[in-house]
C-alpha cells in the first residue's frame, strides 16, 4: 500500500452512474463486495482532506464504513489486464493470504471500470512516513523498536517466500510499503497486486516494478526477477531503518554516494556505527553490527551469495556468526533522473523524472536503457 505521491488524486470520481442501484455490500466467499456509493460515503467523495498516500497502483483514502470500522481506500490507477472474473479470482487469492506481517485485503469494488480494495486501515501510516518523513509526522522510534519493526517485517516476506503457494515475489518492497499499526507492528502492503497488471501499466516505464534506491541490479538490468530481488530490497531496508534515512531521496559523504556504497565504505574504514541513527541514544552494539552486516549479506551484487529470508530471519533473531570473509560488494542500480535530494516525505518510483547528481563508486559497469535511465552495477572485487 504505497503511499508515495504519484497518480490522479480524483480516480476514484465518476466512473460509474449505476452505483446507486447497487447495494452496499455483499460477500463471496472471505472477500467483502463494497458498492462504489458506499465507498464513496466512506470518504467523503474521496475528499482530498482524506488521501493518506498514492503509489503506482493508484491512490489512498482513509474511510470510515457504516459500522464504524477506519479502512483505507485503493483506487487503482491503472485499467487491469483481467475481467471481472479473472480479477475476483486474484482478489480472492489475496485475501485468503493471512499473516500477522501482513495488510489484510478486507473487499473490493468491480463496479463498472471501478477497481477498488478495501485494506484494514493502518493507525501510524508507513515508516517513509513515520521514520523517513516530515518532522510533522515523524515517530521517534527507539532501537527495541525498529529491530521489532525489521524481524516483523522479515517474518512476512518470509512467509510470502516460503509458505504461501504459489509463492509471492513482492517486487517492490520498500519504507512505504511497510505499514504500521496503533502499536508500530509492522505489515507488508502491495502484495500480489503486480499480477493484476500488464506489464506496460504497472508503476514504472521500464520492464521492472520497483523504486530506484531498492531495485537489485540484476532486476534491473535483465529483468529477472527471483525472491533474492526482494532479499535485495530488504537490505536496503534494514539500512535505512537502523540509519533513519532514505536510500532514494538522500546522497551521503562527499562523493554523494548511495545508502548500500556508503555503508560499504564505512565497513572498509571500520566506521560502520557512524551508520546507527543518532535519535538512537541506546543500543546493544553487537545487536545493531549483526544487522548491519545481514543488510550487507542481502544487498551483494550477484543474487546467489544473497541469502534467502528464512536464513535472514534466523541471522536476525539470533546471536549467530557471520562468514564476513564470504560477504562480497554491493549491486547498486541508479538512474540519471531518479536521484534526488531532499523532497516530500512521500516516495519516489523510477518512472518519476527527477534531475539529481549522479554518483560514481568504481568498480563499475554503466548501461544504458535508453535516453533517460542507465544503470550503474558494482561488481564484487
Amino acid at each position: 500500500m504505497s503511499f508515495a505521491c504519484f497518480g490522479a488524486l480524483n480516480c476514484c470520481k465518476g466512473k460509474d452512474s449505476h452505483s446507486q442501484q447497487q447495494p452496499e455490500e455483499i460477500a463471496t466467499n472471505n472477500v467483502r463486495i463494497f458498492s462504489y456509493n458506499s465507498l464513496t460515503s466512506a470518504t467523503g467523495n474521496f475528499h482530498p482532506s482524506n488521501r493518506i498516500g498514492g503509489g503506482g497502483f493508484g491512490v489512498v483514502y482513509r474511510g470510515v464504513l457504516r459500522d464504524g470500522t477506519q479502512v483505507a481506500v485503493k483506487c487503482l490507477s491503472a485499467e487491469s489486464k483481467q475481467g471481472k472474473h479473472e480479477f475476483m479470482t486474484e482478489i480472492q487469492m489475496i485475501s485468503n493470504i493471512r499473516h500477522p506481517n501482513l495488510v489484510e485485503l478486507i473487499g473490493c469494488c468491480i463496479e463498472g471500470s471501478n477497481r477498488i480494495l478495501v485494506y484494514e486501515y493502518m493507525e501510524n501510516n508507513s515508516l517513509a512516513t513515520s521514520l523517513l518523513g516530515s518532522k510533522g509526522k515523524h515517530i521517534v522510534m527507539d532501537w527495541s523498536t525498529r529491530a521489532a519493526i525489521c524481524l516483523g517485517t522479515a517474518t512476512g516476506l518470509a512467509f510470502l517466500h516460503e509458505e504461501v503457494e504459489p509463492p509471492i515475489v513482492h517486487r517492490d518492497i520498500k519504507a512505504s510499503n511497510i505499514l504500521l499499526d496503533g502499536n508500530l507492528k509492522p505489515k507488508i502492503g502491495d502484495f500480489g497486486l503486480a499480477k493484476l497488471f500488464p506489464d506496460n501499466v504497472t508503476h514504472v516505464t521500464t520492464r521492472v516494478a520497483g523504486t530506484v534506491g531498492y531495485l537489485a541490479p540484476e532486476y534491473a538490468l535483465l529483468g529477472q526477477l527471483t525472491k533474492k530481488a526482494d532479499v535485495y530490497s530488504f537490505g536496503v531496508l534494514l539500512l535505512e531503518i537502523i540509519s533513519g534515512r532514505s536510500s532514494s531521496k538522500a546522497a551521503f559523504g562527499v562523493d554523494l554516494l548511495v545508502l548500500v556504497e556508503w555503508v560499504w565504505k564505512l565497513r572498509k574504514e571500520e566506521r560502520l556505527m557512524d551508520l546507527v541513527d543518532p535519535e538512537v541514544n541506546q543500543y546493544p552494539e553487537d545487536e545493531v553490527m549483526r544487522f548491519i552486516k545481514v543488510a550487507l549479506f542481502c544487498t551483494q551484487a550477484a543474487a546467489h551469495q544473497r541469502p534467502t529470508m528464512k536464513q535472514v530471519l534466523e541471522m536476525l533473531s539470533k546471536n549467530v556468526n557471520l562468514n564476513e570473509k564470504a560477504l562480497t560488494e554491493p549491486g547498486v542500480y541508479r538512474s540519471h533522473t531518479s536521484q534526488h535530494f531532499g523532497g516530500s516525505s512521500d516516495e519516489t518510483s523510477s518512472s518519476q523524472k527527477k534531475k539529481g547528481k549522479q554518483s560514481v563508486y568504481s568498480p563499475a559497469t554503466s548501461i544504458q536503457f535508453d535516453s533517460n535511465q542507465s544503470v550503474t552495477q558494482m561488481l564484487p572485487r
